[in-house]
């Protein structure tokens, strides 16, 4: 009898422990649980910490209160001025409410991730390409309100929308390239002509100075003279001025021929009619006159 009654005691007292085991829940420190009693909510959610249930009449879900990180897989669109884009994104939210992710939604991770999808998708149809690379920020902020509007009823809080990459068609990444080096060029050719503006103001400034005072031109000739030397360059090339060549150009060509002297009047008087004024005509004269002379 006795033995029977140790028998039963220790059956009891198993049974005990399984019940108590199945009765027995650990609830973690970023979970909350939440109890279906016979398929009907139970308002009051477990917090963190060792709870108890009603073995083989409760059923308790354990949901992650952690922020969640989603990636939106990559949606194809055409924006609104028609280029074809390929645009990925990545989404952060958090359940804010446990009882009503449990009971409103069957997935709320697979139903928060087809919102986003769709969303994207939207955002892409309604933006322009220029938006989609240069005003991210406005975008994520239209994309954020589209998904929490739905989400707010499945208790899950989207927290934050970032759109990752945006990828574009060869044909339109070289148009791009050739628009940008075009607008860099053209920015380029307006500073070199600023600086040419600047640079010609500057000079002409200088030359007046310079004009008043010549010596500070032949100054500044010795000055590059000096730095172009300083390069230990084979060549020199040296300006000339142009004033030194028309000196030397003078120099070179001497006093002007001088005239023919003219007889003295003495000698013009006495001259006999006919006879030349040259030395020449002199001389032949006298040379005839020499010869009527007889010999002795």
């Amino acid at each position: 009898m006795v033995e029977e009654l140790v028998t039963a005691g220790a059956v009891v007292a198993s049974a005990g422990v399984v019940c108590l085991l199945a009765a027995a829940r650990v609830v973690k420190q970023y979970e909350r649980g939440v109890v279906l009693r016979l398929g009907r909510l139970q308002r009051a959610v477990r917090g963190p910490g060792f709870t108890m249930i009603v073995p083989f009449v409760d059923r308790m879900r354990r949901v992650n209160m952690q922020i969640v990180t989603m990636p939106v897989p990559a949606q194809d669109g055409i924006t609104r001025d028609n280029v074809t884009v390929r645009v990925d994104a990545v989404i952060y939210f958090k359940v804010v409410d446990a009882a009503e992710a449990v009971v409103q939604v069957e997935d709320y991770r697979f139903a928060v991730s087809q919102m986003a999808q769709t969303s994207l998708r939207s955002i892409i149809g309604k933006s322009d390409l220029d938006d989609l690379l240069s005003n991210r920020e406005k975008l994520n902020q239209g994309l954020e309100l589209m998904i929490d509007s739905p989400a707010i009823g499945w208790g899950v809080q989207i927290d934050r929308v970032e759109i990752k990459d945006v990828s574009l068609p060869e044909t339109m990444k070289r148009s791009m390239a050739r628009q940008a080096e075009a607008d860099r060029e053209r920015r380029a050719r307006v500073i070199n002509a600023d600086a040419e503006l600047q640079a010609s103001k500057k000079l002409s400034e200088a030359a007046k100075e310079m004009s008043e005072q010549p010596a500070a031109l032949q100054l500044r000739l010795l000055q590059t003279v000096v730095a172009v030397a300083a390069e230990k360059n084979s060549t020199l090339v040296l300006p000339f001025p142009v004033e030194l060549l028309r000196f030397l150009e003078r120099a070179q060509a001497g006093p002007s021929p001088a005239e023919p002297t003219a007889l003295p009047e003495s000698l013009s008087e006495n001259r006999p009619e006919g006879l030349p004024e040259s030395g020449v005509g002199r001389s032949e004269i006298g040379g005839a006159e020499a010869s009527d002379t007889p010999e002795t």
